[in-house]
């Protein structure tokens, strides 16, 4: 399918987008499928691998949400690849009874170290993909739960309490990483009402997330049902994880972030355009700055960022700690 989506602080730029990819993987109690979003035109693009969240509407937790953000990165250079995890609600009735339901935490990361195993099928079946990826810059993104999936990936481990070790599920293909709204840490901070359904967060330990990351988080994202930490919880993903990490904290952003999930969702309370184009603008310019491709696209993000209207919010970072080997 052949889309344009006219941005907010831009101009329409075709993108393509194509799915399913049905990808059969060995043990999945189910087909892996992806949708893939690129821009129509362009070679030597980057891959983002985007990680839904666990949201209650059926079709956001899955490959066919995130448009507003996916088609937005495609328009600015990216191959973005979307799978839909088993814990996505469209297929909470086929795998309910399997091992790990309904989250799926460990099975989600693995979704993704899957894709990067199969992009030459991916970019075979996708139509005018073929010789346009680049397979040396890989970033790892994800929202919410989808963040924690990321966070996983880079190189943070938890485990269910007295399973055992933390499981190692750091993809050294994932060179970057943007956590969007990502959960924070453990322990006796997790004392909201859904904590008790979410044992895995209780383990969480950042200290060996050396891959570097943008840890994007709204001032406004008070997850009351995990924690009465309030809207720096989900910073920890920056405050608890060696360097280089970055933090962009946005202005009124919500758990939504402005609605990067979905135009017109429910569930996002509050729904802003502007913002979500801004946060794209902003990460695209991290990653092709920290991929090496626009030394200039981050710096001058960040000076945008700062000034008139366009100030949607704050950036902190820290470098690598001394004798700290970043992982990338």
């Amino acid at each position: 399918m052949n889309t344009s989506a006219p941005d907010v602080l831009g101009s329409p730029v075709p993108v393509l987008s194509y799915g399913p990819v049905v990808l059969s993987v060995p043990g999945r109690p189910v087909d892996l499928q992806v949708r893939v979003t690129a821009p129509a035109e362009g070679t030597g693009l980057p891959v983002i691998l985007l990680s839904h969240g666990h949201g209650s509407s059926h079709h956001l937790s899955s490959l066919h949400g995130y448009a507003p953000l996916a088609e937005r990165w495609a328009r600015l250079g990216f191959v973005v690849v979307q799978p839909t995890h088993l814990s996505s609600a469209t297929l909470s009735g086929t795998v309910a009874d399997e091992p790990g339901a309904p989250l799926f935490w460990r099975s989600r990361a693995q979704d993704m170290s899957y894709v990067l195993d199969r992009l030459d099928t991916i970019e075979r079946t996708v139509p005018l993909l073929a010789g346009r990826v680049d397979r040396e810059h890989v970033a790892v993104a994800g929202h919410s739960l989808g963040g924690f999936t990321a966070a996983l990936l880079l190189g943070a481990r938890a485990t269910e309490t007295g399973a055992g070790a933390a499981p190692d599920l750091r993809d050294p293909r994932i060179t970057q990483g943007v956590l969007l709204a990502a959960p924070g840490r453990g322990g006796d901070v997790l004392n909201g009402w859904m904590a008790d359904r979410v044992p895995f967060l209780h383990t969480v330990d950042f200290s060996g997330m050396t891959t570097p990351a943008l840890v994007v988080a709204g001032d406004k994202d008070d997850s009351r049902h995990f924690t009465d930490v309030g809207p720096d919880w989900h910073a920890d993903p920056y405050r608890l994880a060696p360097g280089p990490k970055t933090l962009l904290t946005l202005f009124e952003a919500e758990h939504g972030l402005g609605g990067i999930a979905g135009h017109d969702a429910e569930e996002t309370t509050d729904e802003n355009p502007a913002r979500v184009a801004a946060l794209a603008r902003l990460t695209a310019a991290y990653l092709r700055t920290a991929f090496g491709i626009d030394d200039e696209a981050w710096p001058a993000a960040r000076a945008e960022l700062a000034t008139g209207t366009h100030a949607f919010g704050t950036v902190e970072t820290k470098p690598a700690e001394p004798g700290v080997r970043p992982s990338a």
